[in-house]
């Protein structure tokens, strides 16, 4: 009898194509029974942003159940697979290359118990996001001939209004639930960290030194720490280690457990910020994210984030630093001396 050998992989695969089919296969000849995990619908929303998934978590599932290399099939409502793993204990944990193992949820837990983790390379000129943009590009035409008979004051004020309304209309309860994170941390005496590159670099020093000084209301200090500041450090730990791990270095000497990480990226991309992701999970920290339209990759490493409806950066920090200032100004409220 052969024994039985588990391989898990996930994703949200809300539009299944050719590039997926070879990467399901493939994971299945690493064992003998293939479990795929995939995001529910209010997942795939959190890490996918709005109108998004196109197909419901059930269809998506009986597609996938109809592959014949797929043995079953589970939906997980987390932005991370983390529990599922846990749960399932896999002997082959696999995702696709754009995935490096060391930014793969649940690879530590697989190894630790004498697995295997593999990133696989992804099928050439196969994508979700480039069908997704194709379909929209008709709409996205539309919008260009819009702005070209607008003058840039105009124009730009409109774009901003309008990730304002779509922020407002999709966005409130993940807004208030980051919120109840960051005060649930500072309740526990616990620290906030935050890090980012170039504006975001700013906000996140412009947030720690409200929670440590005050917004508008007197009220404790609250413990918090931007990693963006100390340039001592920063070009230490660039030089010795590469820039990649500046923030993931500091967070290795400064977070305890139950910390909070909050991680700014507009594009979701950078790989510091990933980086530092990794190394305060592996710490024991709670992860907020906060990234653009396009920040898949960070949105699925976080435990909740925010995803602003927008591809340009200056609407995604306008966007970031007014919900940072609405958080600064519930934890007020909380923490009235």
């Amino acid at each position: 009898m052969v024994e039985k050998k588990i391989v898990f992989t996930n994703g949200c695969f809300d539009i299944l194509h050719a590039g997926h089919i070879d990467l399901l296969e493939r994971a299945k000849s690493f064992g003998t029974y293939l479990i795929v995990g995939i995001n529910s619908d209010n997942s795939v929303l959190a890490i996918r942003g709005e109108n998004r998934p196109f197909v419901n978590e059930n269809d998506r599932a009986a597609v996938l159940s109809g592959l014949k290399f797929v043995d079953e099939v589970r939906i997980f409502d987390e932005l991370t697979p983390e529990k599922l793993i846990e749960e399932i204990k896999p002997d082959i944990l696999v995702k696709g290359g754009d995935w490096a193992i060391d930014e793969i949820i649940g690879a530590d837990f697989v190894r630790k118990n004498g697995g295997e983790v593999y990133s696989l390379p992804l099928k050439v000129g196969y994508s979700s996001t480039s069908i997704v943009e194709k379909i929209r590009q008709v709409e996205s035409g539309k919008w260009k001939v819009q702005s070209e008979n607008n003058n840039l004051i105009e124009n730009s004020l409109n774009e901003h209004f309008s990730v304002f309304q779509k922020v407002f209309a999709e966005m409130s309860e993940t807004i208030e639930e980051c919120a109840e994170l960051l005060v649930e941390t500072f309740q526990k005496g616990n620290k906030v960290l935050i890090c980012g590159n170039g504006g975001s670099a700013a906000d996140a020093q412009h947030l720690a030194a409200e929670f440590v000084g005050r917004y508008e209301t007197e009220r404790l200090s609250l413990p918090a720490i931007a990693l963006t500041t100390d340039t001592s450090a920063l070009t230490a730990i660039a030089n010795d280690y590469g820039f990649e791990r500046v923030f993931a270095r500091q967070i290795e000497g400064l977070a305890n457990n139950d910390d909070c990480l909050i991680a700014i990226s507009t594009s979701g991309n950078s790989p510091n910020v990933i980086s530092a992701v990794m190394s305060a999970r592996k710490k024991g920290c709670k992860i907020i994210g906060m990234t653009g339209a396009k920040g898949k990759k960070l949105a699925s490493l976080c435990d909740k984030c925010i995803l602003i409806p927008a591809e340009r950066t200056a609407r995604i920090q306008e966007a970031h630093i007014t919900i940072a200032h609405i958080w600064c100004e519930i934890i007020d409220e909380r923490f009235l001396k």
